[in-house]
Protein backbone atom coordinates (compact mmCIF):
# COMPACT_ATOMS: atom_id res chain seq x y z
CA UNK A 1 0.00 0.00 0.00
CA UNK A 2 2.82 2.41 0.77
CA UNK A 3 4.36 1.67 -2.61
CA UNK A 4 1.03 2.34 -4.37
CA UNK A 5 1.07 -1.18 -5.82
CA UNK A 6 -2.19 -2.27 -4.16
CA UNK A 7 -5.43 -0.34 -4.43
CA UNK A 8 -8.33 -1.31 -2.15
CA UNK A 9 -10.96 1.01 -3.64
CA UNK A 10 -12.91 -1.93 -5.13
CA UNK A 11 -12.98 -4.14 -2.02
CA UNK A 12 -16.58 -5.04 -1.22
CA UNK A 13 -16.13 -7.39 1.78
CA UNK A 14 -13.50 -7.05 4.54
CA UNK A 15 -13.23 -9.70 7.27
CA UNK A 16 -11.19 -9.26 10.46
CA UNK A 17 -10.79 -12.53 12.37
CA UNK A 18 -9.14 -13.03 15.78
CA UNK A 19 -9.21 -9.27 16.30
CA UNK A 20 -8.29 -9.49 19.99
CA UNK A 21 -5.25 -11.65 19.23
CA UNK A 22 -4.11 -9.22 16.53
CA UNK A 23 -4.43 -6.44 19.09
CA UNK A 24 -2.26 -8.40 21.54
CA UNK A 25 0.40 -8.76 18.82
CA UNK A 26 0.36 -5.02 18.09
CA UNK A 27 -1.22 -5.24 14.63
CA UNK A 28 -4.10 -2.80 15.20
CA UNK A 29 -2.38 0.22 13.56
CA UNK A 30 -1.83 -1.80 10.38
CA UNK A 31 -5.38 -3.18 10.50
CA UNK A 32 -6.70 0.35 10.90
CA UNK A 33 -4.80 1.58 7.83
CA UNK A 34 -6.10 -1.32 5.73
CA UNK A 35 -9.73 -0.83 6.76
CA UNK A 36 -9.44 2.93 6.18
CA UNK A 37 -8.36 2.23 2.59
CA UNK A 38 -11.47 0.15 1.86
CA UNK A 39 -14.74 1.78 0.76
CA UNK A 40 -16.97 2.91 3.62
CA UNK A 41 -20.04 1.35 2.01
CA UNK A 42 -18.61 -2.16 1.84
CA UNK A 43 -19.52 -5.05 4.09
CA UNK A 44 -17.29 -5.58 7.14
CA UNK A 45 -17.24 -8.50 9.53
CA UNK A 46 -15.33 -8.66 12.81
CA UNK A 47 -14.77 -11.74 14.96
CA UNK A 48 -13.26 -11.46 18.41
CA UNK A 49 -13.29 -13.41 21.67
CA UNK A 50 -13.28 -10.17 23.68
CA UNK A 51 -13.95 -6.50 23.02
CA UNK A 52 -11.10 -4.99 25.00
CA UNK A 53 -7.76 -3.41 24.01
CA UNK A 54 -9.23 -1.12 21.36
CA UNK A 55 -11.43 -3.71 19.64
CA UNK A 56 -14.60 -1.95 20.78
CA UNK A 57 -13.39 1.41 19.37
CA UNK A 58 -12.40 -0.34 16.14
CA UNK A 59 -15.91 -1.76 15.86
CA UNK A 60 -17.53 1.63 16.48
CA UNK A 61 -15.35 3.31 13.85
CA UNK A 62 -15.64 0.86 10.97
CA UNK A 63 -18.94 -0.96 11.50
CA UNK A 64 -22.16 0.82 10.52
CA UNK A 65 -25.26 -0.35 12.36
CA UNK A 66 -23.61 -3.70 13.13
CA UNK A 67 -25.62 -6.81 13.90
CA UNK A 68 -24.03 -8.44 16.92
CA UNK A 69 -23.89 -12.22 17.34
CA UNK A 70 -22.73 -13.40 20.75
CA UNK A 71 -22.34 -16.83 22.27
CA UNK A 72 -24.30 -17.00 25.49
CA UNK A 73 -22.07 -18.59 28.12
CA UNK A 74 -25.08 -20.04 29.89
CA UNK A 75 -25.97 -22.07 26.79
CA UNK A 76 -22.54 -23.74 26.62
CA UNK A 77 -22.05 -26.73 28.92
CA UNK A 78 -19.33 -25.95 31.43
CA UNK A 79 -16.74 -28.69 31.78
CA UNK A 80 -14.88 -29.52 34.92
CA UNK A 81 -11.36 -28.14 34.51
CA UNK A 82 -8.80 -28.84 37.21
CA UNK A 83 -5.66 -26.70 37.37
CA UNK A 84 -2.42 -28.09 38.83
CA UNK A 85 0.92 -26.31 39.14
CA UNK A 86 3.94 -28.59 39.57
CA UNK A 87 7.30 -27.18 40.67
CA UNK A 88 10.35 -29.07 39.45
CA UNK A 89 13.83 -28.92 40.95
CA UNK A 90 15.90 -28.66 37.75
CA UNK A 91 15.77 -28.77 33.97
CA UNK A 92 16.51 -32.50 34.02
CA UNK A 93 13.68 -33.07 36.48
CA UNK A 94 11.35 -31.08 34.25
CA UNK A 95 12.29 -33.19 31.20
CA UNK A 96 11.56 -36.40 33.10
CA UNK A 97 8.23 -35.06 34.39
CA UNK A 98 7.08 -33.98 30.91
CA UNK A 99 7.90 -37.40 29.53
CA UNK A 100 5.85 -39.04 32.31
CA UNK A 101 2.89 -36.72 31.72
CA UNK A 102 2.94 -37.59 28.02
CA UNK A 103 2.90 -41.35 28.62
CA UNK A 104 -0.81 -41.79 29.46
CA UNK A 105 -3.47 -43.44 27.32
CA UNK A 106 -5.61 -40.36 26.77
CA UNK A 107 -5.05 -37.50 24.36
CA UNK A 108 -2.88 -34.70 25.64
CA UNK A 109 -1.54 -31.43 24.24
CA UNK A 110 1.86 -30.12 25.35
CA UNK A 111 2.45 -26.41 24.80
CA UNK A 112 5.93 -24.96 24.32
CA UNK A 113 7.00 -21.38 23.80
CA UNK A 114 8.97 -21.74 20.55
CA UNK A 115 8.68 -23.69 17.30
CA UNK A 116 12.12 -25.24 17.78
CA UNK A 117 11.19 -26.57 21.21
CA UNK A 118 7.94 -28.06 19.89
CA UNK A 119 9.71 -29.89 17.07
CA UNK A 120 12.52 -31.06 19.34
CA UNK A 121 10.20 -32.32 22.10
CA UNK A 122 8.02 -34.24 19.63
CA UNK A 123 11.10 -36.00 18.26
CA UNK A 124 12.39 -36.80 21.76
CA UNK A 125 9.08 -38.28 22.86
CA UNK A 126 8.79 -40.38 19.72
CA UNK A 127 12.34 -41.67 20.17
CA UNK A 128 11.52 -42.65 23.77
CA UNK A 129 8.54 -44.76 22.71
CA UNK A 130 5.77 -42.13 22.97
CA UNK A 131 4.60 -41.26 19.43
CA UNK A 132 4.00 -37.53 19.09
CA UNK A 133 3.45 -34.95 16.36
CA UNK A 134 4.18 -31.23 16.37
CA UNK A 135 2.11 -28.22 15.35
CA UNK A 136 3.65 -24.79 14.84
CA UNK A 137 3.98 -21.94 12.41
CA UNK A 138 6.89 -23.37 10.43
CA UNK A 139 4.81 -26.26 9.09
CA UNK A 140 3.07 -26.11 5.73
CA UNK A 141 -0.70 -26.39 5.58
CA UNK A 142 -0.45 -29.98 4.36
CA UNK A 143 1.85 -30.88 7.27
CA UNK A 144 -0.51 -29.23 9.77
CA UNK A 145 -3.50 -31.14 8.44
CA UNK A 146 -1.54 -34.38 8.41
CA UNK A 147 -0.38 -33.98 12.03
CA UNK A 148 -3.81 -32.90 13.24
CA UNK A 149 -5.32 -35.88 11.45
CA UNK A 150 -2.86 -38.20 13.20
CA UNK A 151 -3.70 -36.65 16.57
CA UNK A 152 -7.44 -37.00 15.95
CA UNK A 153 -7.19 -40.62 14.73
CA UNK A 154 -7.42 -43.72 16.89
CA UNK A 155 -3.98 -45.05 17.93
CA UNK A 156 -5.12 -48.47 16.73
CA UNK A 157 -5.43 -46.96 13.25
CA UNK A 158 -2.03 -45.31 13.29
CA UNK A 159 -2.95 -42.20 15.29
CA UNK A 160 -0.93 -40.61 18.08
CA UNK A 161 -1.98 -39.51 21.56
CA UNK A 162 0.39 -36.56 22.01
CA UNK A 163 0.44 -33.21 20.22
CA UNK A 164 3.31 -30.81 20.96
CA UNK A 165 2.34 -27.31 19.88
CA UNK A 166 3.03 -23.63 20.16
CA UNK A 167 0.31 -21.05 20.70
CA UNK A 168 -0.77 -21.54 17.07
CA UNK A 169 -2.91 -24.42 18.41
CA UNK A 170 -4.30 -22.41 21.32
CA UNK A 171 -7.00 -20.80 19.16
CA UNK A 172 -9.37 -22.35 16.67
CA UNK A 173 -8.16 -25.94 17.02
CA UNK A 174 -10.71 -28.40 18.35
CA UNK A 175 -10.04 -32.08 19.00
CA UNK A 176 -12.46 -34.18 21.00
CA UNK A 177 -11.53 -35.94 24.23
CA UNK A 178 -8.35 -34.11 25.18
CA UNK A 179 -7.80 -35.26 28.76
CA UNK A 180 -4.72 -33.25 29.66
CA UNK A 181 -3.14 -29.94 28.68
CA UNK A 182 0.43 -29.38 29.82
CA UNK A 183 2.08 -25.96 29.84
CA UNK A 184 5.63 -27.21 29.35
CA UNK A 185 6.65 -23.56 29.10
CA UNK A 186 4.30 -21.19 30.98
CA UNK A 187 2.95 -18.54 28.58
CA UNK A 188 3.92 -14.90 28.82
CA UNK A 189 0.42 -13.52 29.43
CA UNK A 190 -2.77 -14.77 31.02
CA UNK A 191 -4.90 -14.75 27.85
CA UNK A 192 -2.61 -17.30 26.26
CA UNK A 193 -2.93 -19.43 29.39
CA UNK A 194 -6.72 -19.40 29.15
CA UNK A 195 -6.74 -20.15 25.41
CA UNK A 196 -4.28 -23.02 25.81
CA UNK A 197 -6.18 -24.46 28.73
CA UNK A 198 -9.43 -24.26 26.78
CA UNK A 199 -8.34 -27.17 24.57
CA UNK A 200 -9.57 -29.50 27.31
CA UNK A 201 -12.81 -29.68 29.32
CA UNK A 202 -14.83 -28.65 26.26
CA UNK A 203 -18.59 -28.98 25.83
CA UNK A 204 -19.17 -30.39 29.29
CA UNK A 205 -16.25 -32.82 29.34
CA UNK A 206 -13.73 -32.99 32.18
CA UNK A 207 -10.04 -32.19 31.80
CA UNK A 208 -6.89 -31.29 33.68
CA UNK A 209 -4.43 -28.47 33.06
CA UNK A 210 -0.88 -28.85 34.37
CA UNK A 211 1.69 -26.06 34.44
CA UNK A 212 5.31 -27.16 34.81
CA UNK A 213 7.35 -24.60 36.72
CA UNK A 214 11.07 -24.22 37.33
CA UNK A 215 12.13 -22.73 40.70
CA UNK A 216 12.98 -19.36 39.14
CA UNK A 217 9.52 -19.16 37.50
CA UNK A 218 7.46 -19.39 40.69
CA UNK A 219 6.83 -15.67 41.05
CA UNK A 220 5.92 -15.13 37.38
CA UNK A 221 3.50 -18.07 37.38
CA UNK A 222 1.77 -16.81 40.52
CA UNK A 223 1.24 -13.45 38.84
CA UNK A 224 0.01 -15.21 35.68
CA UNK A 225 -2.60 -17.24 37.58
CA UNK A 226 -3.75 -14.16 39.48
CA UNK A 227 -4.43 -12.28 36.23
CA UNK A 228 -6.20 -15.32 34.79
CA UNK A 229 -8.27 -15.56 38.00
CA UNK A 230 -7.17 -19.15 38.52
CA UNK A 231 -6.77 -20.48 42.04
CA UNK A 232 -4.16 -23.26 42.13
CA UNK A 233 -1.51 -24.03 44.70
CA UNK A 234 2.11 -24.64 43.72
CA UNK A 235 2.95 -28.28 44.44
CA UNK A 236 6.26 -30.06 44.72
CA UNK A 237 6.39 -33.07 42.40
CA UNK A 238 6.17 -36.55 43.88
CA UNK A 239 5.34 -40.02 42.56
CA UNK A 240 1.75 -39.97 43.85
CA UNK A 241 0.92 -36.76 41.99
CA UNK A 242 2.47 -38.03 38.77
CA UNK A 243 0.61 -41.34 38.93
CA UNK A 244 -2.66 -39.51 39.62
CA UNK A 245 -2.24 -37.24 36.60
CA UNK A 246 -0.93 -39.87 34.19
CA UNK A 247 -3.32 -42.67 35.07
CA UNK A 248 -2.98 -45.77 32.97
CA UNK A 249 0.20 -45.67 30.93
CA UNK A 250 0.19 -46.51 27.24
CA UNK A 251 2.41 -49.19 25.83
CA UNK A 252 5.67 -47.87 24.49
CA UNK A 253 5.96 -47.96 20.73
CA UNK A 254 9.32 -48.87 19.35
CA UNK A 255 10.40 -46.09 16.99
CA UNK A 256 11.05 -46.98 13.39
CA UNK A 257 14.76 -47.52 12.71
CA UNK A 258 16.50 -44.75 10.86
CA UNK A 259 17.72 -45.98 7.50
CA UNK A 260 21.42 -45.40 7.04
CA UNK A 261 22.26 -43.43 3.94
CA UNK A 262 24.55 -45.18 1.49
CA UNK A 263 27.78 -43.30 1.05
CA UNK A 264 29.20 -43.18 -2.44
CA UNK A 265 32.86 -44.00 -2.87
CA UNK A 266 34.78 -41.05 -4.27
CA UNK A 267 35.93 -41.51 -7.80
CA UNK A 268 39.62 -41.80 -8.41
CA UNK A 269 40.99 -38.93 -10.47
CA UNK A 270 42.10 -39.85 -13.98
CA UNK A 271 45.80 -39.58 -14.49
CA UNK A 272 47.07 -37.64 -17.44
CA UNK A 273 49.71 -40.27 -18.28
CA UNK A 274 47.23 -43.15 -18.23
CA UNK A 275 48.63 -46.09 -20.18
CA UNK A 276 46.88 -48.53 -22.49
CA UNK A 277 46.48 -52.18 -21.70
CA UNK A 278 49.44 -53.03 -23.94
CA UNK A 279 51.69 -50.71 -22.02
CA UNK A 280 51.95 -48.01 -24.72
CA UNK A 281 50.98 -44.43 -23.98
CA UNK A 282 47.87 -43.06 -25.74
CA UNK A 283 48.53 -40.67 -28.62
CA UNK A 284 48.52 -37.00 -27.76
CA UNK A 285 45.44 -35.08 -28.83
CA UNK A 286 45.96 -32.35 -31.42
CA UNK A 287 43.95 -29.19 -30.88
CA UNK A 288 42.27 -28.02 -34.06
CA UNK A 289 42.24 -24.27 -34.64
CA UNK A 290 38.87 -22.62 -34.06
CA UNK A 291 37.28 -21.15 -37.22
CA UNK A 292 36.75 -17.86 -35.45
CA UNK A 293 40.44 -17.42 -34.80
CA UNK A 294 42.04 -14.98 -37.21
CA UNK A 295 40.38 -12.56 -39.63
CA UNK A 296 40.53 -12.50 -43.38
CA UNK A 297 43.93 -13.36 -44.73
CA UNK A 298 45.04 -14.67 -41.36
CA UNK A 299 44.83 -11.22 -39.78
CA UNK A 300 43.45 -11.18 -36.25
CA UNK A 301 40.17 -9.41 -35.73
CA UNK A 302 40.05 -6.24 -33.75
CA UNK A 303 38.00 -5.99 -30.65
CA UNK A 304 34.35 -5.39 -31.48
CA UNK A 305 34.45 -6.73 -35.03
CA UNK A 306 32.08 -9.51 -36.02
CA UNK A 307 29.65 -8.95 -33.17
CA UNK A 308 25.92 -9.16 -33.68
CA UNK A 309 23.65 -6.28 -32.80
CA UNK A 310 21.73 -8.22 -30.13
CA UNK A 311 21.93 -7.96 -26.37
CA UNK A 312 19.85 -4.81 -25.92
CA UNK A 313 17.77 -4.65 -22.78
CA UNK A 314 14.02 -4.70 -23.20
CA UNK A 315 12.29 -1.65 -21.86
CA UNK A 316 9.22 -2.00 -19.70
CA UNK A 317 7.49 -0.35 -16.79
CA UNK A 318 6.63 -1.73 -13.35
CA UNK A 319 3.50 -3.85 -13.25
CA UNK A 320 0.72 -2.67 -10.99
CA UNK A 321 -1.99 -4.84 -9.45
CA UNK A 322 -5.38 -3.69 -8.30
CA UNK A 323 -7.92 -5.69 -6.39
CA UNK A 324 -11.18 -5.80 -8.29
CA UNK A 325 -14.12 -8.06 -8.64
Amino acid sequence: MKQKVVNLDSVEVAVLDEADHMADLGFLPGVTRILTATPAGGQRLLFSATLDRGIDSLARRFLSNPISHEVDESSVPVGEMIHRVLVTTSTEHKTSLVRDLASGTGRRILFTRTKHQAKKLAKQLTASGIPAVDLHGNLSQNARERNLGAFSADPADGGVRVLVATDVAARGVHVDNVDLVVHVDPPMEHKAYLHRSGRTARAGAAGTVVTVVLPEQRRDVKDLLRKAQISAALEDVNANIVNELVGERAEHVRPAPVQAQQTQQPRKPRQASQQRSDGSAPPARRRRPHPAQGGQGGQPQRAGQGRSSGGQRSQGGRAGYSSGR
